[in-house]
């Protein structure tokens, strides 16, 4: 009986497609890369034209034996790897190490796994695309040129094992000058002026902003008491009130990066756990009555289109569920004008509409659910009419000086009835006046503030950044943030990034000596260099050799210039109980831990203990530390583990449970906010921290930096 091989990259995604095609197919996985450079070794010819020197990857020796032996059974055989051009070099890879010809119709693609576009995916093979592999195979090497040749200056003149990379360079670069803009930046005092204003019970607040009909700006307290004088003697009159209406144009569908910086702004999720969570949803899922079916489209792209079929479901969705008056009389399109590689594909999307969030709630992870509802609803909502909002503008005059105050409110909800978004816009309610109204102040209210360094950056900011500029790709961001991380060159602070010392020492050779590598327009050029070659407009070779030719002279610099640095260890007052000897803090691959600063003499080494306070609620006896999972995830347990096996993830307290008496945890919740709530599960006693407030005179304004 005739069998055709069909070849995915996971057995998630093997499972969903297997399903779909039925017999007569088999599908099998190739687990990702089979073929790689090696990692003991450049593997890139410098003389001889920058030929690469490709192996099996070890460990891929019985995969490739299986997909070999089942290939000899098979007529016919298609690679379906990930359409982009990882996807298109595991396709070659896998092509080379099978002895298929690249150039026949082996290649197939589609950007979602339903049985629809699997079908027709069969139906459109082509051949591999080289120019795609190209691509990158260009920047393999390049990132491999860099990450080989600059890494061992680093293991010779700071520490054994660090790394340097193309795209992490520049990415540490711009952590470090951010840090460095915070340290040299220097506060200045400016002042506001509030009124709140009265007219027969109706009050409204009022902000000073103009004088003689320009923008005012008070510096400080002398003339913001010069300014309240003249207000006591002038009288509060409504000069104009302008009501209309504004639209609230809904949002495009998600991109990689703008799915990764609204999951991590409206759920938390750091892009690592985006992107996983996002890869098993296009993989496939188990919903009931449906089977296992891919929930979302391709989640690596830069486009922001949709297919004319899946806007005609959405349409039908829309009018059915909510009314034609939801649904455009144009239909929407979101046009950014990119000419990514990724923008071939399709945005994010729900691969069938039809399966809602509450749907695929009962078969889904929470972590899992709370994506595809993301995703679902952001891309129904990018269909929907715009909003509408009615406005109110209040301006009111006391002499030159002129107050205002803004307001709206829904006149029609639109997309909104989905999916709402903050614009960061002041709201104040707006009582129903006239012009010329006489307003009574019954509070005047002067503020000062200083304006505020640039924050650091979050994970939502930085991909948010890294996009603008061109660094990377979104599919790039992931392991740029997380190699900063486990190579200690950054910390997260309050979900901001800082620099470590050794990030900025790392930073500080780089700068010095890589100056293109730690370039933003740079490594934004070579993006679009890597996009020509996909195009077939250079040659990969050509490209390389341009790149490679000066960090050649820069390596040879660095070589005989750079000195050795010494990374002091921080201090304790902890005494070593082996010898007597202060312990000191040093960094490990895995982060801070206490050593003895006799060492090599004195080699014992232990965890930092975090203590938070509170004792133990089971034996008593030791203390609730804070610890971590093999994944990273914080829990707390007790001191005294093994002998006591007290585990938490959530923060115990001092306060005891009023109604009870039993232990209480911290939590959080964006409705609740922090709070403290009974660990009893028949009392759930909650009880609200209440933050402290800062002073009006302490309210802060961001600088324009």
């Amino acid at each position: 009986m005739s069998q055709k091989l069909v070849i995915v990259e996971s057995p998630a995604k093997a499972k969903t497609i297997k399903k779909y095609l039925g017999k007569g197919y088999v599908v099998e996985a190739s687990m990702g890369h089979v073929r790689d450079l090696p990692k003991s070794q450049l593997g890139v010819d410098v003389d001889n034209n920058f030929e690469p020197k490709y192996i099996t990857i070890r460990g891929k020796g019985p995969t490739l034996a299986t997909l070999r032996k089942v290939a000899k059974k098979s007529d016919k055989i298609y690679i379906a790897t990930d359409p982009d051009r990882e996807g298109e070099a595991i396709g070659y890879h896998l092509a080379t190490a099978l002895k298929l010809d690249p150039k026949d119709d082996i290649r197939i693609e589609f950007n979602e796994i339903t049985k629809k576009a699997v079908k027709e995916a069969l139906t459109k093979a082509r051949p591999i695309n080289e120019a795609l592999f190209d691509a990158q195979q260009a920047r393999r090497i390049v990132d491999r040129l860099v990450g080989y040749q600059i890494s061992p200056i680093l293991w010779e003149n700071v520490r054994y094992g660090l790394s340097a990379g193309r795209v992490q360079s520049v990415a540490l670069k711009m952590i470090c000058d951010r840090e460095a803009e915070i340290k040299a930046f220097e506060p200045e005092e400016y002042w506001s002026i509030e009124a709140l204003l009265s007219k027969d019970k109706m009050n409204v607040l009022t902000k000073l902003a103009q004088y003689k009909n320009k923008k005012i700006e008070i510096k400080n307290k002398e003339e913001s008491d010069k300014i309240l004088k003249s207000l006591d003697e002038g009288e509060f009159i409504v000069s104009d009130l302008k009501k209309g209406k504004r639209k609230r144009n809904s949002l495009a569908p998600f991109t990689t990066s703008t799915l990764q910086q609204e999951a991590s702004k409206k759920l938390g999720y750091q892009v690592r756990r985006t992107m996983s969570v996002a890869q098993k949803l296009y993989e496939g899922m188990n919903i009931k009555g449906k089977g296992t079916v891919g929930l979302i489209t391709y989640m690596r792209t830069d486009s922001t289109r949709i297919s004319d079929l899946a806007r005609e479901e959405a349409k039908n969705f829309i009018v059915e569920k909510y009314g034609k008056e939801y649904y455009p009389k144009t239909p929407r399109t979101f046009d950014t004008g990119k000419k990514r590689t990724e923008d071939a594909h399709e945005a994010i999307r729900p691969a069938d509409v039809t399966i809602t969030p509450e749907i695929a709630k009962e078969n889904l992870k929470p972590s899992d659910y709370k994506l595809y509802k993301l995703i679902w609803e952001r891309f129904v909502a990018s269909q929907m009419t715009n909003a509408v909002l009615n406005t109110i503008r209040l301006e009111v005059l006391n002499g030159d000086y002129k107050f205002r105050a803004s307001g709206s409110s829904i006149h029609f909800d639109g997309f909104m009835v989905l999916y709402d978004y903050s614009e960061n816009e002041e709201n104040t309610e707006v009582p129903e006046l006239s012009k010329d109204d006489k307003l009574n102040p019954t509070k005047i209210k002067p503020n000062q503030h200083f304006t505020q360094p640039p924050g650091r950056y979050t994970e939502a900011s930085f991909v948010k950044t890294l996009e603008e500029l061109g660094i990377g790709r979104p599919s790039t961001y992931s392991p740029t943030i997380s190699t900063l991380i486990t190579r200690n060159y950054v910390e997260r602070e309050s979900k901001s990034f800082v620099p470590t010392e050794l990030g900025e020492i790392v930073n500080s050779i780089m700068s010095k000596y890589f100056t293109n590598i730690v370039d933003v327009e740079f490594t934004a050029e070579m993006e679009d260099k890597l996009d020509e070659i996909e195009n077939g407009d250079k040659e990969w070779r050509n490209v390389v050799k341009g790149f490679y030719d000066p960090l050649k002279k820069d390596i040879e610099i660095a070589e005989a210039s750079v000195e050795k640095v010494k990374i002091e260890d921080e201090p304790t007052d902890e005494i070593c109980e082996k010898c007597g000897s202060p312990m000191v803090i040093k960094r490990g691959r895995y982060g801070k831990f206490l050593a003895c600063s006799a060492y090599p003499e004195c080699k014992n080494t232990k965890a930092i203990i975090n203590k938070v306070g509170v004792p133990c609620p089971e034996c008593k006896d030791g203390d609730v530390i804070e610890r971590r999972s093999r994944k990273g995830r914080k829990f707390y347990g007790c001191s005294n583990y093994p002998d006591c096996k007290f585990v938490s993830w959530y923060e115990p307290v001092k306060e005891k449970c009023a109604k009870c008496g039993s232990m209480m945890y911290k939590k959080y919740s964006k409705k609740k906010g922090n709070y403290i709530e009974c660990s009893n599960p028949e009392c759930k006693i909650q009880v609200p921290i209440v933050e402290k407030e800062e002073k009006p005179e302490k309210e802060e304004k961001s600088s324009k930096a």
